[in-house]
């Protein structure tokens, strides 16, 4: 079973996300902000992280720039989920090294279809 992280700061989200990944047959670890989610990427060793931007402590973009300037995690798929969805936000999650990017509102079946397609396409 293949692990994923999810870091959101807002209690609802983070656990509509992390039960919509179980139901589709992923193991989830769940963070409340940026330091949590580096601190689980080092324990927990998750195969794909979605992280909200906007979090407290550290934010989804230096979290993002954290996992990629580390040899063990460089390769991590990081799929950032915000309401920030203005072009430079999205160019700034894409500069920090973000997989994919999901503005909010989104839909649940859509982010577990890109989840499922990142392990797909690493088959």
């Amino acid at each position: 079973m293949s692990k994923v992280l999810v870091a959101e700061d807002d209690a609802d989200i983070r656990l509509l996300v992390s039960m919509r990944l179980q139901n589709a047959g992923y193991e989830v670890v769940q963070a409340e902000d940026g330091q949590q989610a580096l601190d689980l990427v080092e324990s927990e060793h998750p195969e794909l992280c979605v992280l909200d931007v906007s979090m407290p402590e550290v934010d989804g973009f230096e979290v993002t720039r954290r996992i990629r300037a580390n040899k063990e995690t460089e390769r991590l798929p990081v799929i950032l989920l915000t309401a920030r969805a203005q072009t430079r936000d999205i160019s700034e999650g894409l500069a920090a090294g973000a997989t994919d990017y999901v503005p909010k509102p989104f839909k649940a079946e859509d982010l577990v279809a890109r989840v499922n397609a990142e392990f797909e396409g690493r088959q």
